[in-house]
């Protein structure tokens, strides 16, 4: 459960996010959609605590999101946008940091474990054959689904997408949607900002946000 109850996010005068409140349980995509500048990407990170709040207050499953590590450790995945890849690493060893980081793996039969996960995510966006390509070697769409299936190999009970279908075509857009829909379907909560329509109709829920300040379009 995401809840964010009252969330002010400042950088210096200026304010990006506006006493923004609202639910997300888990099984449900919440689309948040709006101009660029408007605030969304800053609510993400907000909500992955990778931004501070000025006032207010965000919560994942009753614990309070106060820094980045603590909320990765407790399980929200953040796809950011411009895909947050390290350009000089491959496909495969992007997708195999955060994992390591999570999992620790101890032997080699948690190792197969880890691997498996790292070549079933990658052949959920068709790039399954792209995995030892370095990233600077990848188009930008290549890159995008590269940074979804690290977002989804993680398994996080919390899946922020900043703009993850903004470089795909139709058919690999219905495929990330597809994929993020199945992580819901996992019991994720999933929230994701966009500028498509055809992603915000797609959502159990739609919001817009504009100066700062969220409205609803549909409700959850």
């Amino acid at each position: 459960m995401i809840e964010v109850d009252q969330v002010t996010v400042s950088y210096g005068e200026l304010i990006a996010v506006s006493d923004v409140s609202f639910r997300v349980p888990p099984g449900f995509v919440l689309a948040i959609s709006g101009p660029s500048g408007a605030g969304k990407s800053s609510l993400l990170w907000a909500i992955a605590g990778a931004v501070p709040v000025k006032s207010g207050q965000v919560e994942i499953d009753g614990l309070v999101i106060t820094d980045r590590p603590s909320a990765a450790a407790h399980g929200v995945v953040l796809i950011p946008q411009g895909n947050g890849l390290a350009r000089v690493l491959t496909a495969r060893e992007n997708l195999s940091m955060p994992l390591l980081a999570d999992r620790r793996p101890a032997d080699d039969e948690a190792l197969e474990e880890l691997d498996r996960a790292i070549e079933q995510a990658l052949s959920q966006v068709g790039l399954e054959e792209s995995g030892d390509h370095l990233v600077e070697e990848l188009s930008g769409g290549e890159q995008q689904r590269v940074a979804v299936a690290r977002g989804i190999a993680q398994q996080g009970r919390v899946i922020l997408a900043d703009e993850s279908t903004s470089e795909l075509d139709s058919t690999n857009r219905e495929r990330v949607l597809d994929l993020l829909r199945a992580e819901a379907d996992r019991g994720a909560a999933v929230v994701i900002a966009t500028h498509d329509p055809n992603v915000a109709d797609s959502a159990d829920g739609h919001a817009l946000m504009d100066e700062g300040r969220l409205t609803w379009v549909r409700r959850l």
